[in-house]
């Protein structure tokens, strides 16, 4: 709720929904979960998320209002969770075959692999389809899903020292990685700190599209989407993307918002 730049956007109204409800609602719907939990802060600005999450039946945990990767630790912890998924709360479109995608690539043995041994069962400690910047991405702004094994989030947990390391949650793991295309739609890597990264991609490459909302540019460009997607809650991204592809100029909306990297960090955190 006490975001900088769109305060409460998170309960902010998509068509007739508070945001965070699309965001449950659509990664219920992923195949690959067994539960959706809510980690919000203990901060009191967002009892009424905690509220929220509860009136909708969903598990809520309450920690750091700036170390987010001890919030997510102590939610997956007390949820017992062998692979967490990082899902934010700021992705009203969020798509639940690509959320999918990306846990499989942790947890699918069928997959091409390069020859190496498994670690518990899991064949890959950190999937995700995008990465903040200097990295690359292919899929859209807001399809974001980051997962990983336990493992790997109790080590970073542990020894993440760096302030952005802490509000972002799990650069620790994958930073400094150079991943290399196994396959048009599969890169993979081993990080300095050797956690085997896999990252899925889209071909053609739509990275540049932006999907979140983190100002009132991106609020009137996903209001804007979600009166064109009409009554039908099953939607895809593509059908999201047929929709810019006809009307080019919604994507103008927001177009000019900057993303940011992965060593920024909210001011508020350090007392700079």
């Amino acid at each position: 709720m006490s975001s900088s730049r769109l305060p409460g956007k998170i309960l902010l109204e998509i068509a007739g929904k508070p945001m965070l409800e699309h965001v449950i609602e659509r990664t219920k719907r992923a195949r690959s979960l067994d539960a959706v939990i809510v980690a919000t802060t203990a901060d009191p600005s967002d009892n009424p998320v905690a509220a929220f999450a509860i009136s909708m039946g969903i598990p809520c945990t309450r920690g750091s209002l700036h170390d987010v990767l001890d919030r997510y630790y102590q939610a997956a912890k007390t949820h017992q969770a062998e692979v967490v998924v990082r899902i934010t709360a700021d992705c009203p479109l969020i798509d639940p075959a690509v959320i999918d995608e990306t846990v499989k690539l942790i947890t699918d043995h069928s997959l091409p692999r390069p020859a190496r041994q498994s670690r518990g069962g899991l064949i890959t400690d950190f999937s995700c389809n995008r990465l903040p910047p200097p990295f690359t991405r292919t899929f859209p702004i807001g399809l974001d899903v980051e997962a990983c094994t336990f493992a790997a989030l109790e080590r970073a947990w542990q020894e993440s020292a760096e302030t952005f390391h802490r509000e972002h949650v799990m650069p620790f793991i994958y930073e400094g990685t150079h991943l290399a295309l196994r396959t048009p739609h599969l890169a993979e890597g081993v990080s300095p700190r050797g956690f085997r990264i896999a990252q899925l991609h889209h071909t053609p490459d739509y990275g540049s599209l932006r999907w979140t909302v983190d100002t009132p540019e991106d609020l009137t460009f996903i209001r804007e989407i979600f009166a064109r997607l009409g009554e039908n809650p099953d939607f895809t991204w593509y059908d999201v993307l047929s929709i810019i592809q006809k009307e080019p100029e919604l994507a103008e909306i927001n177009a000019g918002i900057r993303h940011k990297t992965m060593t920024e960090t909210d001011h508020r955190a350090t007392g700079q």
